[in-house]
């Protein structure tokens, strides 16, 4: 036998001992050996009849060969595997996440479609809204346009007034200088008269006072001009009521204030009292230990008249309450220059006298029938004499004479006394206001007076 004929039968013997022992081991590793009924084969399942491969295996065929049958499993082989099942649920994850996906889809579309129905109708309501608070300006609207009606009603006024005004100075143009003049001071009473007549009131109210300084000793006076039309912003102060000379001026109530920007007027005559007034320009005081009224010209430094006031007491014979040399009060009001003193024809019983300005004559005059020593201090305002009931804390205004009517009454206005002792008291008609001199303090009272204003067909 030739060597290629032997290696031809090695080769084939070794085939069939791999066969075989593939066919008899190879079941048992993978699966359970089974051998068919009926026959010589065996059949090799791996675990799960419906998942595992067959195989089927026989030692020879009629050639003497080795026959194995393998027979694939209908369904995925890779069942078994971890990861098939992990895959598998990640797929049917998916395909839910997927149906989610398609609902919150539908329902993000929804509600887009709502946020834009609901955005429509914010802005109708906020619309709304903005209507409704601009209702209220309707009406001012209105009052706007009522106004701008009434401001082109008063440019037509206004107009015509222009018109009438250059009317007037042509016509004026033919007046020479004097009846000019005489024309001014027809006007200048009207005026005044409209002013008496607008400002006048009977008081029913005196305000808490406004300290303005504190300085000086415990009595003295202070004032600023009480002629109405004067435009004089100065401000004047005596320090004591016996025998002074010193009077200072203050160029602003502000600089009264402070203490600074003042002249010096030393006064020819001393002064007696407190009772001193400027008016128009004019020092109107008592000259000491007479009853002589002097008038000090503030412009030219100089004593311009002197005149007796008739019978009226002096020093300390008639005072007020809290003595002081107080027996002649001078005072203005919106009428002009007055002077409140006693006599001994008149019982000791406040007088009230209206003085010419210019001569100082007593023009009228009227017994009040309070006793003087019994005020603590008077002021008139609109020709009526207010008399306080003390000078010390507590006081209050408690009578009133009217020199318009000779009528007088009991009154009760609070007056409220600061520092507990005034030695001066006078009302300025121009300021509208109550000076007071308040035991070394400069003190302002406000007063509230009740109008009457007739008019010109009621007088």
């Amino acid at each position: 036998m030739s060597v290629p004929i032997l290696k031809i039968g090695m080769v084939l013997s070794t085939m069939a001992m791999v066969t075989n022992w593939m066919s008899q081991t190879l079941p048992s590793l993978v699966g359970l050996n089974q051998t068919l009924s009926g026959t010589d084969r065996e059949t090799a399942v791996y675990p799960g009849q419906e998942e595992g491969w067959q195989v089927f295996g026989s030692v020879s065929d009629v050639e003497g060969k080795c026959v194995c049958t393998l027979l694939a499993p209908p369904q995925n082989l890779c069942k078994k595997d971890p990861r098939h099942k992990r895959l598998r649920q990640l797929t049917e994850h998916v395909q839910n996440v997927s149906q989610y996906l398609e609902v919150l889809d539908l329902r993000t579309s929804r509600d887009l479609q709502y946020i834009r129905d609901s955005e429509k109708q914010l802005i109708s309501v906020e619309i709304r809204q903005s209507v409704l608070k601009c209702l209220p300006l309707l009406a001012v609207l209105s009052q706007f346009r009522a106004d701008v009606a009434q401001l082109e009603h008063l440019q037509q006024e206004v107009e015509r007034l222009r018109s009438g005004l250059s009317l007037l100075q042509e016509q004026m143009e033919a007046y020479d200088y004097y009846q000019l003049q005489h024309r001014a001071l027809l006007l200048e009473d009207r005026l005044q008269t409209c002013v008496n007549t607008v400002g006048c009131g009977k008081l029913t109210g005196i305000s808490h006072p406004v300290t303005i300084r504190s300085f000086g000793s415990r009595f003295g006076s202070w004032m600023m001009d009480s002629m109405i039309l004067s435009s004089d912003n100065r401000v004047w102060s005596m320090d004591g009521y016996y025998r002074g000379r010193r009077v200072l001026e203050y160029s602003s109530l502000s600089d009264f204030t402070k203490g600074q920007n003042f002249v010096v007027h030393q006064l020819p005559h001393p002064w007696a009292g407190t009772g001193h007034v400027v008016y128009n320009g004019s020092l109107y005081y008592n000259k000491h230990q007479t009853n002589i009224i002097v008038q000090y010209n503030l412009h030219s430094r100089t004593v311009t008249l002197q005149r007796n006031l008739g019978q009226a007491g002096y020093n300390n014979t008639f005072p007020y309450s809290w003595g002081g040399s107080s027996d002649i009060d001078l005072m203005a009001d919106e009428s002009g220059l007055w002077a409140v003193y006693t006599t001994i024809p008149n019982g000791g019983n406040l007088v009230v006298s209206r003085l010419d300005p210019t001569t100082l004559e007593v023009l009228k005059s009227w017994d009040t029938g309070f006793p003087k020593r019994s005020a603590g201090e008077a002021f008139l305002i609109c020709g009526t004499l207010y008399v306080t009931n003390s000078h010390l804390a507590g006081a209050k205004v408690h009578f009133a004479y009217n020199t318009n009517t000779s009528e007088y009454e009991y009154t009760d206005v609070p007056f409220h006394n600061l520092y507990s002792h005034i030695s001066m008291l006078d009302y300025n008609p121009r300021e509208r206001v109550l000076y007071t001199w308040n035991n070394g303090h400069q003190v302002l009272y406000n007063v509230t007076l009740f109008h009457i204003i007739k008019s010109f067909a009621d007088t």
